[in-house]
């Protein structure tokens, strides 16, 4: 079994966090979902292997003010501090852990994940997930996933990933979600390749 929290310690350590596949300048898809799930500022927002991702930037520019950024790799969550500069890092809660292996301490009305669930090919680990996701959200929060799509990569960052489409990946969290939107999108990374992902937004019954 792969040791996740070395793998990705050592991809973001080998890498600059605009030369990974899964980059994005402006996460327009997360912002557009989110920005409809929490219209109060207040919201308490957690986004679940946020790493070096900017969302975080994103969300602070637009004055959201309980945001909490949790990832396996310390590296990551260590370039994100670093970009947004001491003062804007502590304005947010962060998080280093394995999610299948974590206990939240308290809930969210938006969970946001782009490309974790994803990578939990086995059913233990999935139902790990959703586990925590339960913990995390009570009746009502939204949850708002980006996976890959059924016709989208097999595998990324030198490992295999489960594919979705909103109805299988609904399927999989089971009847405690209900789906309300969806999308596609089509994302370009720094390497001039195209991968298909599929967004979707469910509300927490």
């Amino acid at each position: 079994m792969i040791d996740r929290q070395k793998h990705w310690n050592d991809t973001y350590s080998a890498k600059a966090e605009d030369q990974v596949s899964w980059f994005q300048v402006k996460p327009e898809g997360s912002l557009k979902l989110i920005a409809a799930a929490a219209r109060d500022h207040t919201a308490p927002i957690i986004d679940i292997g946020g790493g070096a991702s900017r969302l975080a930037d994103n969300l602070l520019a637009r004055g959201y003010r309980d945001l909490t950024v949790l990832d396996i790799a310390e590296t990551a969550l260590a370039k994100t501090k670093a970009r947004l500069g001491a003062v804007q890092a502590q304005r947010l809660s962060w998080i280093i852990a394995d999610v299948t292996e974590w206990q939240p301490q308290r809930q969210w009305q938006v969970w946001h994940d782009r490309a974790v669930f994803h990578f939990l090919t086995e059913p233990a680990a999935q139902d790990a997930y959703i586990a925590a996701l339960k913990r995390g959200t009570a009746a009502g929060a939204s949850v708002i996933m980006a996976t890959f799509a059924l016709d989208g990569p097999e595998r990324c960052s030198g490992l295999p990933v489960q594919r979705y489409s909103p109805a299988t990946l609904a399927a999989r969290l089971g009847a405690d979600f209900a789906l309300y939107a969806q999308g596609d999108e089509s994302h370009a990374t720094p390497f001039g390749t195209i991968q298909q992902f599929q967004y979707a937004a469910f509300r927490r019954n």
